[in-house]
């Protein structure tokens, strides 16, 4: 028997950390006027819910500076301390966005609470209503954008905070109807602060989402059973295969999978190589983001098996 470790898939690490640095820099800049913008709008138009909206852009920055310092750690290649590379830091940096998500949600949420047993209501001006259509429209663009970017590069911090961007459109909705009502129907201003706290429950739904496959990855979670079999059914169809046992998978930035692979006991170590190779191709160009597979080749006896 012959483990075969096979070359990792080619990962441009460079154009990677570039798209992530660019996209996240456009998105950093939107994110500061957005902040000011809505933050100033809900103070002279007297709106919880838009300077609620406001501070969820806000911790948008702080998430942007995250990925933008991370990006450097995490697409450094793999060295002597991190044989596996340093894709980890980006599950950390992903996983840093959803906590940060948590307490800005818990936070907008206390200070609505807080608002209503003071009896701090008022009625919002139509400013804040302005403030409130320029972020949908602004942060849904910049959710498919990076989103898209994300993807390309297969970067789950990018992803997430795309994410980010589209908690923040999301919550601008609420925002601009209890704006709307607290205009026109002034003995219901208190819907201003119900506003803020369907606000906080959008960014707490989206920091779970974040944080869940994050959390994952960090406890070697697998593949799904689907991916499982896919992978399986792949490789059986490679000429020369005998059989798949053993077949792993951990999430690593990208998947890594190893398995045990059955050929011929009477074939040479090169010929059972070739077939491990051919194996790896297959899986690395038809599976889903792999990024390295291990096979160890095992010899397949007909009386045995």
């Amino acid at each position: 028997m012959t483990d075969t470790q096979l070359s990792p898939s080619v990962h441009n690490t460079e154009l990677t950390a570039h798209t992530v640095t660019v996209t996240t820099g456009i998105g950093l800049i939107v994110n500061l006027a957005l902040s000011v913008l809505k933050i100033l709008a809900g103070t002279l138009g007297n709106s919880r819910a838009m300077v609620a909206d406001g501070l969820h852009s806000l911790s948008d920055l702080v998430s942007d500076f995250a990925v933008l310092a991370g990006v450097k750690i995490w697409s450094k290649p793999a060295d002597s301390r991190h044989p596996y590379g340093h894709q980890r830091f980006e599950t950390l940096a992903t996983l840093f966005i959803g906590v940060l998500m948590v307490g800005t949600g818990i936070g907008i949420a206390w200070d609505a609470f807080s608002s209503w047993d003071e009896g701090n209501i008022s009625n919002a001006g139509p400013v804040a209503l302005v403030a409130a259509l320029i972020s949908m429209v602004s942060k849904e663009v910049l959710f498919h954008w990076t989103r898209h970017k994300g993807k390309q590069v297969n970067s789950s911090a990018l992803i997430a905070n795309a994410w980010h961007h589209r908690s923040d459109a999301l919550s601008s909705i609420p925002a601009a109807i209890a704006v709307l009502v607290s205009m026109f129907l002034p003995q219901f201003a208190w819907i201003d602060l119900a506003g803020a706290l369907i606000i906080a429950l959008f960014i707490l739904f989206s920091a779970f989402k974040i944080c869940s496959p994050a959390l994952g990855s960090l406890v070697d979670t697998g593949a799904s059973e689907d991916i499982i079999e896919r992978l399986h059914e792949l490789a059986v169809t490679v000429e020369g295969v005998k059989g798949i046992h053993r077949l792993r998978s951990r999430y690593h930035g990208g998947l890594f999978v190893d398995m045990h692979l059955n050929v011929d006991g009477t074939l040479t170590v090169n010929q059972g190589h070739d077939i491990a190779l051919a194996v790896e191709k297959l899986l690395l160009e038809e599976g889903p983001h792999i990024l390295e597979v291990l096979i160890h080749v095992d010899p397949w006896n007909d009386k045995k098996h």
